[in-house]
């Protein structure tokens, strides 16, 4: 994982950079393993509060990495034909249903913390998917995005389907997709694709993220599990679960916690959330 990417964790901030810039962080065989690893590593480790997703060098992830299309060229194809084909497609499933490309992007959706993806640079096809699986995207101004893979004669296939209709309208996922245009920060704001455009996106999601370490950790992850139910689950699930949730928190000790500290004008001090570590996925 190393040589793709890398952890760095400080008073509950983890902090993920793609480590591949000489090839402007392109997705090969071994960044989509890394990017997997260090995402059920996060999911494992009790005294992670928040996650900041960024990209050395030049870019946040220009996309696959082109040397995956000359064998595309050549007219091999990777699913087969018939039954057989639709077997290589079902087979090697996570229980949310991706494969091991799209996991690389799902997992941090599955981080039970608040995941911000700094981006700057590119972020195209794969790369571009990748920044719509953290819960947040602050991005430059100048940056460039795109649903790029139409100028390949493909289409979105790391769960960017499943992603883009949470975040935008019917009419924009589907001009993005069919044109594979590029759009910067300032567009990306202004349709829903990204939170924020700001001139530093990595400085600004480390101190967002700074700010979530220092609330309640199990009212932040009880937050994410209803805010990524809400996006799939019907309302009264969602009624139902609210309860739940906001049930367990009041009075526990960080609740009262939360209370207590903002009664005495003070900082807060909180006990870590308690997990075990997620069982492995594709091998480990």
């Amino acid at each position: 994982m190393n040589d793709r990417v890398q952890i760095d964790i400080t008073d509950g901030v983890a902090d993920v950079r793609l480590v591949r810039a000489d090839k402007m962080n392109a997705l090969d065989n071994a960044m989509f393993d890394a990017l997997i690893q260090a995402g059920e590593r996060l999911k494992g480790e009790s005294g992670v509060r928040a996650v900041v997703l960024s990209g050395e060098g030049k870019a946040f992830c220009a996309g696959l990495d082109t040397s995956n299309f000359g064998a595309m060229a050549s007219g091999a194809r990777s699913g087969g034909q018939s039954s057989t084909g639709d077997a290589l497609v079902t087979r090697n499933r996570t229980p949310g249903g991706s494969n091991r490309a799209q996991h690389a992007v799902m997992v941090w959706r599955e981080v039970p913390v608040p995941v911000i993806a700094a981006v700057h640079g590119v972020a195209l096809g794969g790369g571009f998917q990748l920044a719509l699986g953290p819960d947040m995207r602050f991005v430059t101004p100048d940056v460039k995005l795109s649903v790029f893979e139409i100028k390949w004669g493909l289409v979105p296939d790391m769960a960017g389907l499943v992603l883009m209709r949470q975040l935008v309208r019917d009419d924009i996922a589907r001009e993005l997709t069919y044109s594979g245009r590029i759009f910067n920060g300032e567009e990306a704001v202004r349709i829903g694709m990204a939170t924020r455009c700001v001139e530093d996106p990595r400085a600004e999601a480390l101190a967002f993220a700074r700010d979530v370490a220092g609330k309640n950790p199990h009212a932040i992850r009880a937050a994410k599990r209803l805010l990524n139910l809400a996006a799939e689950a019907d309302q009264r699930e969602v009624l139902l679960e609210e309860s739940r949730e906001q049930t367990a928190l009041i009075g526990s000790p960080n609740q009262v916690e939360a209370v207590k500290a903002n009664m005495e004008k003070r900082a807060a001090h909180f006990a870590e959330v308690e997990v075990e570590p997620p069982a492995p996925v594709f091998g480990g």
